[in-house]
């Protein structure tokens, strides 16, 4: 890696989406203990810029050319890898999100797998997940009454209900899957919980249980909240959720993207209405057999729409139990 002080070494982070059979998928690197999102040192020499060397070494570790890259953020907290808790040097990641189409993988390494395999709470299609009830809800009231100081209990609670919402909570705010993500780890819920708890002691690790979504490598189911969060945000004003759908695409298509994206189930007829009406897409002339159905209209993105408008999007989206 290389070293921009003599305790603090940058690498590079990767977020990679693509959405196939209304799943939403990510591209993991099977490392160390855990899976891992794909990542790599910086080269200054070798790259102009951050993104560059993202680029360069995305398509080396997974043969993909990718189109939609942004930056996400910088990761930078004291002990987010096992190698700073054992003594070793701060790690930095500048971590991008990208948006692509799920293509075979040419080189080793790197797989795709179900986004929601980590963040099962966030999958609201089939209604509630059950796991809220029976794991979450509980180990968080518990958590709320392990003080017996009442301003403690009282933040807890209230950090609780802002992001899971009261208990038995009909629909949550979809943006927040950073708060919910550290909500479970702060709380000792999640599985790197006790995993990082160990290494800072000094302990034997413990196989990592599952009941709360796979776990992943250092911080890295934080750095997948976060990208998740963003591109839920941007579903609102930016129309991010094109970059998924091939050239040409039902309207049915384009509702199932959205949907694997927010996590939740989508009004048919006020979701095309919403598409019309802000004139995202037009029609080209033909259709496709869907199915034992009538054939359904084909569209494609107005990309000329990014240039009449200031904002340019769906809606933001609400995990609702239908």
């Amino acid at each position: 890696m290389t070293t921009t002080q003599a305790d603090t070494v940058v690498n590079l982070l990767g977020v990679i989406v693509a959405v196939t059979d209304q799943i939403p998928r990510i591209l993991v690197a099977d490392g160390g203990h855990d899976r891992a999102l794909p990542s790599g040192p910086f080269d200054p020499k070798a790259n102009a810029s951050l993104e560059e060397g993202f680029r360069r070494m995305i398509e080396a570790q997974a043969g993909l050319d990718l189109n939609y890259v942004e930056q996400l953020y910088t990761f930078g907290n004291r002990y987010r890898t096992e190698d700073e808790m054992r003594g070793g040097p701060r790690t930095l990641s500048v971590a991008y999100v990208a948006l692509a189409h799920e293509e075979e993988l040419l080189t080793g390494g790197t797989r795709w797998v179900d986004l929601y395999e980590h963040l099962p709470w966030e999958d609201w299609r089939d209604g509630r997940p059950a796991m809220l009830d029976t794991i979450v809800e509980p180990r968080l009231k518990k958590w709320c009454s392990r003080t017996s100081k009442r301003e403690i209990k009282h933040k807890r609670t209230e950090r609780v209900n802002v992001s899971f919402g009261y208990p038995g909570a009909a629909e949550l705010d979809a943006v927040l899957t950073l708060e919910r993500l550290e909500l479970l780890y702060d709380s000792g819920i999640l599985a790197e919980s006790d995993r990082d708890t160990r290494i800072l002691a000094n302990e034997p690790l413990a196989p990592l249980p599952t009941d709360i979504g796979v776990p992943m490598s250092c911080d890295h189911r934080r750095v997948l909240a976060t990208a998740l969060g963003r591109i839920r945000g941007k579903l609102a004003y930016r129309p991010v959720v094109f970059e998924l759908l091939p050239g040409e695409f039902t309207l049915f298509q384009l509702q199932q993207v959205a949907e694997a994206l927010s996590g939740a189930h989508l009004h048919k007829q006020n979701f095309r209405r919403l598409v019309m009406n802000a004139d995202l897409v037009e029609a080209i002339g033909r259709t496709v057999a869907v199915g034992r159905g009538r054939p359904a209209e084909l569209f494609r993105f107005r990309r000329e729409v990014l240039g009449e408008k200031l904002t340019v999007g769906l809606s933001r989206p609400t995990l609702r139990e239908e």
